[in-house]
């Protein structure tokens, strides 16, 4: 058997340390000594150059932005109003002339212009720098005029009725609602009601529509047109629109001398009058 296995040493340096005098490499260099866990070095002078640039860079922009009169809200500008006056617009904005562009609430002036007037559709409001705010505004347009009294009520395309006007605008058709007596305003009320002739209007052919000097509704399935030259078409509810407008085009031409057209039944449409 072999005998126990027992562990080499290294020979000693000149002074007994295994690495030389007083613990050395051999190369007469000192030990390496690790700085003490936990502890950072400070940082260098050219690091605090840079951090202090840097803070003197954001300073001076915070101060140019909020603090300078370089940077304010002096003049508005307004575009897209055709009814509407740039100053009916700017003066419901109410933009805070004098302060710090960056600091104006373009949500909140978007707000304040729709809930004011309401015959905006949009607007977008935007900084123009170094001293301005833009406005363009896209006003709501009537497909449809309700009488009321001696004036009208101005329809758009969502059915939203958004102005009363003194005088009908030149080429609206009118709407006439004749539904006092029908169980359909208590069913489905005449907001309703005027959404589906709203809806009947978006669905008429092009030439249909600019002959259209008004429309009647009845009750909810009973809706009809008067045209140019004293004609008539009976339309019947909306549904079905896209099927009863290329029936009422296709009548048309097949007899365009008649003064009654009744598509209501789009699949059976009727003529007479020709």
């Amino acid at each position: 058997m072999a005998g126990p296995t027992t562990a080499k040493r290294s020979a000693p340096g000149p002074s007994g340390g295994p690495d030389g005098p007083n613990g050395a490499d051999g190369k007469g260099r000192p030990p390496r000594v690790d700085a003490p866990a936990g502890r950072l070095r400070r940082p260098g002078p050219r690091f605090l150059l840079i951090a202090l640039c840097a803070l003197l860079l954001v300073a001076g922009v915070l101060w140019l932005l909020y603090g300078s009169s370089w940077l304010r809200a002096e003049h508005v500008e307004t575009t897209g109003t055709d009814v509407l006056t740039p100053a009916e617009v700017e003066a419901a904005a109410k933009v805070p002339i004098g302060e710090p562009l960056v600091s104006v609430d373009t949500d909140a002036v978007e707000a304040r212009l729709l809930r004011a007037l309401p015959r905006i559709d949009s607007v977008d409001v935007g900084r123009s720098w170094p001293h301005g705010i833009e406005m363009v505004v896209i006003e709501r347009k009537p497909v449809l005029l309700l009488e009321k009294g001696a004036k009208f009520v101005e329809v758009d395309a969502d059915g939203v009725r958004f102005a009363t006007v003194v005088k009908a605008p030149k080429g609206v058709p009118l709407l006439r609602l004749e539904v006092d007596r029908s169980p359909s305003l208590k069913r489905f009320g005449a907001e309703r009601l005027v959404a589906e002739a709203v809806r009947v209007r978006g669905d008429l052919p092009p030439k249909v529509t600019a002959d259209l000097k008004s429309m009647k509704v009845v009750s909810y399935d009973y809706i009809s047109l008067k045209l140019s030259g004293n004609r008539t078409v009976v339309w019947g509810s909306s549904e079905a629109g896209q099927a009863k407008a290329r029936a009422l085009e296709a009548l048309m031409k097949a007899a365009p001398k008649a003064g009654y057209f009744d598509v209501s039944a789009p699949s059976a449409p009727a003529t007479s009058g020709s």
